[in-house]
């Protein structure tokens, strides 16, 4: 069994796509995940499963919340060590947490979507792309900034979603538990 972590993109966001956190892990286990549980309610669940196919389990996940809810939820999954290791790569760790964010893209961009965020102006924020994360160093608020899921998203052509840095901790903290 190994230890993955999900991030769902979009639920819950403004009353809109409404996924209760207790009915999302039961779905979990009767996909046959074990030790399920949840970090408030953006849709970060971590379980464990023997499968070790990423794209399979998000697939899985995917379409089990379709049957369900009855709408299209992006799902990104990590491994327990991916997440560690995301942690200490992290070029703003010696920043305010308060203004570090993660986002997780579901596929590595190609080299030339990447090239667009050399020359792009984010104002007082920082970004480095490193594979399938992008690190967020926010000078203002993150409701502020310009580096937003849909940016990514148009630009890199996958799917994106961003949590804050405490919340990466919480769900690093999950992961231990």
């Amino acid at each position: 069994m190994s230890t993955y972590i999900s991030i769902l993109r979009g639920i819950n966001v403004g009353g809109k796509r409404k996924i209760i956190m207790k009915d999302l892990c039961l779905l979990y286990q009767n996909l046959g995940f074990t030790n399920v549980r949840s970090y408030i309610q953006s849709g970060n669940v971590v379980f464990e499963s023997k499968l070790n196919s990423h794209e399979r389990l998000e697939s899985i996940i995917s379409d089990a919340i379709l049957k369900k809810y009855g709408f299209e939820v992006p799902v990104i999954v990590r491994s327990k060590t991916e997440w560690k290791a995301i942690k200490e790569a992290n070029p703003y760790l010696n920043e305010s947490i308060e203004q570090l964010h993660i986002t997780f893209l579901k596929d590595t961009p190609p080299p030339d979507n990447i090239k667009f965020f050399d020359a792009f102006d984010a104002g007082n924020d920082q970004l480095q792309i490193a594979d399938k994360q992008i690190y967020i160093f926010c000078g203002r608020a993150y409701r502020e900034t310009k580096l937003t899921n849909q940016l990514f998203e148009k630009k890199l052509q996958t799917n994106a979603s961003t949590r804050n840095w405490k919340t990466f901790m919480k769900i690093l903290q999950l992961c231990e538990d």
